[in-house]
């Protein structure tokens, strides 16, 4: 009897790995805005990293015209064969770079781009190496698959990005390969396109694989983003219909994978998801339409007034900002300063002034305490609001 307990108890209890999947210190702080928001405060939100953009209407059209047909059926797992060939044909377009169709993949997101692309090629006790600052949830996709992460601190000095000698220096027995993000969550920072190059063949010649989180590709300014296509075709690519192209609720996003790792995807694909959700797959479809694209240009130029518009108030403010963003819609500045502790200082600067960051512990262990990210995904007005609120907090501590 004390056995049957025993093991009922067990039962109930959650899986081992979910005790080390780290949660997200920011939901903390955007429950506290909700609730402050729902007693008539005004909250400013930069931190979530979800623009204030609408989805383009050639995207929104095209996803009601698919649902007024009714007929919603399954795609084929891999994504429906006219989205998979606008999207090879928007890498030889953006890109240069030509890929085959079958080896692109539709997904739930990035994230199931993520889930597809280390299902396939992770066993249990590898280790994947990514920088420390870095998007939390990448290290969370390793550990769901018993697999283990070697974050390397980064700085300034190689712009927050991985290198190829530091690629080789953290190599070990155990590690599978290396995961770079460029832009990066959270320093919006870009690899060099030779780096980039010099990464992929130190893993290639460590004989790993590579995967590369372009999710944030067309919004950079000034510059342009590499894909780690144009270096190697033997490489794991995810990207994203939420950033760029504006449908962070429609959930769909894409991956690239090795000829070697077809077979596997279509498989894991088949039976983790079935298929991506339909209607976002034909909304999709307008994604890559000349009108579209002409609107998600006139944003990328937003985001850019918006970012030096927030760069230049938070040096004038006192914040060292050590690189300057080049993509993405963050800037990852540090507070020391100010604090010690920039969880307190999120916290304590959202009760007061009702704005709301991103303490760095979300990105890591690496200066996390004295770094907070700003995400410029509101209207400059509302910035500056912002700003002057943040301010007068630092001026009365």
């Amino acid at each position: 009897m004390r056995a049957f307990y025993e093991c009922t108890a067990m039962a109930g209890k959650p899986a081992t790995r979910t005790r080390i999947i780290s949660p997200f210190y920011v939901m903390d702080l955007l429950h506290r805005a909700k609730r402050l928001e729902a007693m008539g405060r005004d909250i400013i939100h930069m931190e979530i990293g979800e623009p204030d953009f609408p989805t383009p209407k050639p995207i929104i059209d095209a996803g009601i015209q698919l649902l007024q047909t009714g007929q919603v059926k399954y795609t084929p797992a891999a994504g429906l064969p006219e989205l998979r060939a606008k999207i090879a044909a928007f890498y030889q377009q953006r890109y240069g770079v030509n890929i085959a169709k079958e080896k692109i993949f539709v997904t739930p997101g990035a994230s199931g781009a993520f889930l597809l692309a280390l299902g396939a090629s992770l066993n249990a006790g590898e280790t994947l190496l990514m920088a420390d600052p870095c998007y939390p949830c990448n290290s969370n996709f390793v550990s769901l698959f018993d697999g283990k992460t070697d974050t390397v601190a980064v700085d300034a000095s190689t712009h927050y990005q991985l290198t190829s000698t530091l690629i080789r220096q953290h190599w070990t027995p155990t590690t599978k390969g290396v995961l770079i993000a460029s832009p990066s969550n959270p320093t919006g920072t870009l690899i060099a396109p030779d780096d980039l190059k010099l990464a992929i063949q130190a893993v290639n010649a460590l004989g790993g694989c590579f995967y590369s989180d372009e999710i944030y590709h067309g919004l950079v300014y000034g510059q342009d983003a590499a894909t780690a296509l144009a270096y190697s075709d033997e490489v794991f690519v995810i990207n994203s219909f939420s950033k760029y192209f504006g449908m962070t609720g429609w959930r769909i996003g894409w991956l690239v994978v090795p000829d070697a790792f077809v077979e596997a995807t279509e498989k894991l694909a088949q039976n983790i998801f079935i298929a991506t959700s339909t209607h976002s797959q034909y909304a999709a479809l307008a994604a890559f339409d000349n009108k579209t694209l002409a609107e998600l240009e006139r944003r990328r130029a937003v985001c850019a007034n918006r970012r030096d518009f927030l760069y230049e108030q938070l040096l004038r403010l006192g914040f060292n900002i050590p690189a300057k963003p080049e993509g993405a819609f963050y800037i990852y500045a540090d507070c020391r300063r100010f604090t010690e502790d920039s969880f307190k200082f999120a916290l304590d600067l959202l009760e007061a002034e009702g704005v709301a960051l991103t303490p760095g512990k979300d990105f890591g262990r690496h200066e996390a305490h004295h770094t907070l990210r700003f995400a410029y995904t509101t209207s400059i007005d509302r910035m500056a609001e912002a700003m002057q609120r943040l301010e007068r907090f630092i001026n009365k501590r």
